[in-house]
């Protein structure tokens, strides 16, 4: 793995297809590892990975952890309610302390859309080594979720050797509250890299019409989008009307602060016109895969009859490729300097 150029990952807009390739190769490979009785590497035995998390997480940050140990690497957990935090102590600094302590790979969540990239500039201003690993910021990115979900589906699509090539052609449903969903941000910029078409679906006030545009201007700092050619994004209103002709649906986390805003106004009606259950899944005209990124509402985005249907349901295997993910952005950052 000699052809990794990113110092940080702080979302995938400028990921180029042979990035994308890398990091599904090594997640293929590390997946393999609990089959071959080998439990752990040395690969980073002697590195410390910090998760600075100032936002609750279930499924990152415990990936995040578990894909450090599996490494060998040193693991530095940090808890907000805890920290210098309650006495005024901005983000920036908190990292700094970490980064004081040796941190080579800051993994930060936070609500706050860009917060890892104002720390990253501030790395890069001052010549400092320490790399920094988006693991969500407001409704920008959540760079991790999307190649899990991009390797997921890959290796749904080819199981004995995901590629990026797995996707090409593909329709993929995306449906829900696409407006305030910073996975679906990171999934548009990953499924139409590798040639996959995303058809977004969900009401009007949680899904503008110009989502239509999202990938054809790359976002500040990016003066040309590396991949040649994407897939197209479109939009159906109706769910029936989407699904028909997909390949893969992922439906997203309808979260409670949008309802206090009364975005949603009738949750039964939400779910009769966009939950993914087994009866609107006669709409489509083969059988296919169902995604989650987690958590889950139950009865809201998605059935629990679905949900527990391994025929169909992807939501337990996104969960475990998590891991092998984490441990290939985490090797590729902190083994970045012996290939530059």
């Amino acid at each position: 793995m000699n052809n990794w150029a990113h110092k940080h990952v702080l979302d995938l807009a400028s990921f180029s297809l042979e990035d994308y390739s890398t990091v599904i190769a090594l997640a293929d490979r590390f997946r393999s590892l609990p089959e071959t009785g080998t439990r752990k590497l040395p690969a980073l035995q002697g590195k410390l990975i910090t998760t600075l998390f100032f936002e609750p997480s279930t499924r990152t940050r415990s990936s995040f952890e578990l894909a450090a140990k599996k490494l060998s690497a040193d693991v530095q957990n940090f808890a907000p309610q805890s920290s210098a935090l309650t006495k005024g102590e901005s983000p920036l600094d908190t990292a700094i302390t970490y980064m004081s302590m040796g941190a080579d790979v800051l993994v930060i969540r936070h609500n706050l859309s860009n917060i890892s990239a104002e720390i990253a500039s501030y790395i890069d201003q001052e010549g400092l080594n320490t790399s920094i690993l988006n693991a969500g910021d407001g409704l920008h990115s959540h760079p991790s979720q999307g190649l899990l979900d991009l390797f997921t589906l890959a290796s749904f699509f080819n199981p004995n050797e995901p590629s990026t090539k797995s996707l090409s052609g593909k329709n993929i449903a995306i449906v829900g509250d696409i407006l305030h969903s910073r996975v679906a941000r990171s999934n548009l910029w990953a499924l139409t890299a590798c040639e996959a078409n995303v058809i977004l679906c969900g009401p009007q006030n949680l899904l503008p019409d110009d989502f239509v545009q999202f990938i054809d201007s790359p976002p500040p700092g990016i003066k040309k989008d590396p991949i040649n050619k994407r897939g197209n994004i479109s939009i159906e209103r109706s769910l029936k009307d989407c699904l028909k002709d997909v390949d893969a649906v992922m439906t997203l986390r309808l979260q409670k602060e949008r309802m206090k805003k009364s975005l949603i106004t009738d949750i039964n009606r939400y779910y009769f016109d966009y939950g993914i259950t087994h009866e609107n899944l006669k709409y489509c005209r083969r059988k296919i895969p169902v995604m989650h990124p987690g958590p889950v509402n139950r009865g809201i985005e998605i059935s629990s009859e679905v949900i527990q249907d391994n025929s169909i349901s992807l939501i337990n295997q996104q969960v475990r490729n998590g891991i092998p993910i984490r441990m290939a952005l985490l090797y590729l950052l902190t083994n970045r300097k012996l290939t530059e």
